[in-house]
């Protein structure tokens, strides 16, 4: 499990560098088929669109203190802490936005993962190193591989893109005193009963959790999420923070997810989601020359045969079908796209056509 020197791929003109602003959502377009983001579903059901739609006659007024205190009991309910120790959010997004307040002398990020934290510490240079997962072990997380005078770390659970959901125990192996752990866990309640999430965990030393409620809610353009740490970290975290930045719809979303229904709701979401990854896998596993990472996550990481990503992503495009590029992914290459998991009628459709390109580019030895 290698690691890169701090200011490894830190500027433009580096070699090494990767575009760590790239999202899946710049591989999409109105007409087709998304494969490039991780959003279960068009926009959130019917129940969760009402309650959203009620708070629209109170946005003449700026978020309400009462507002927030709800969203953080409610929050804290879930995961059994205390209100105090939960910060709304708009998005997880804007938690990585934040990690600079926190004035890290070195930040340590797994990678591949999320590229959004390293992108918005080296903004605020801060020195970065990279630490690698390695396909051969199957992206396995090595704690001893990360340096002892990092005093922030950043780790996805399950990691974005590979999918990779590390036992909790490993994750907390981690944290030290002096050092802050980050865990994106996102995706954590794409898993049906949020397995190894350390959420709930109020006794690891440093530990922030970062949690999104717009992937399984499908609340992408709204940005609603919210952090999990002690209430003396939290502060440090908010401090640049604006006044009133989580909107009214927001808070709502952050109450009404988090409720005992919603939650239910959420695994039976995550349930359905595994059994399409499992048969989207076979599928994908049977056509030749094409690789697929293990995961547990709304996603599948795919190898494609050497020298074929780019014109693989452009047929499918071409096809009607957007993927999300890999080798933005620090540790990937440009052979190297994530797809989503989808239901079986739409993941036939990207293994017919992915197939298909596969079938013109590469010629038989």
């Amino acid at each position: 499990m290698p690691f890169d020197h701090p200011r490894a791929g830190h500027g433009p003109g580096d070699p090494g560098a990767h575009d760590l602003r790239h999202h899946g959502d710049a591989e999409v377009a109105d007409g087709l088929l998304d494969f490039a983001v991780n959003v279960v579903g068009d926009g959130p059901p019917a129940w969760l669109r009402d309650r959203l739609a009620a708070t629209l006659d109170g946005l003449g007024r700026y978020p309400r203190a009462g507002h927030d205190a709800r969203a953080r009991e409610v929050a804290a309910a879930r995961h059994g802490r205390t209100p105090d120790e939960v910060l709304p959010l708009a998005g997880s997004a804007e938690g990585f936005a934040l990690l600079p307040a926190l004035r890290p002398r070195l930040a340590a990020v797994v990678h591949p993962g999320f590229t959004e934290p390293e992108a918005a510490l080296r903004a605020a240079e801060v020195d970065v190193v990279r630490v690698h997962t390695d396909a051969a072990d199957g992206h396995a997380l090595h704690p001893a591989a990360v340096p002892d005078r990092a005093d922030l770390v950043v780790v996805g659970n399950p990691t974005n893109p590979t999918g990779v959901l590390h036992p909790a125990g490993t994750v907390r192996a981690l944290a030290r005193p002096g050092r802050v752990l980050v865990v994106d866990e996102a995706f954590a309640d794409a898993v049906p009963g949020e397995p190894e999430s350390l959420a709930g965990a109020a006794d690891v030393p440093g530990l922030l959790v970062l949690r999104s409620l717009t992937k399984t809610w499908a609340l992408a353009g709204l940005r609603a999420g919210y952090a999990l740490a002690e209430p003396a970290l939290l502060a440090r975290l908010a401090r640049p923070r604006p006044p009133w930045p989580v909107s009214t719809p927001a808070l709502e979303a952050i109450i009404a997810c988090c409720e005992p229904d919603a939650l239910s709701a959420a695994d039976q979401r995550a349930r359905e989601l595994a059994a399409h990854r499992v048969s989207m896998t076979t599928a994908l596993e049977a056509i030749e020359g094409v690789a697929v990472s293990h995961g547990v996550a709304p996603y599948l990481l795919l190898h494609l045969p050497d020298g074929t990503g780019d014109e693989v992503r452009r047929l499918l495009r071409a096809a009607g079908i957007s993927v999300r590029r890999g080798d933005t992914f620090p540790g990937l290459g440009p052979d190297h796209v994530r797809v989503a998991v989808r239901p079986p009628e739409l993941a036939r459709r990207l293994v017919e056509e992915l197939e298909l390109a596969l079938r013109t580019l590469v010629v038989p030895a």
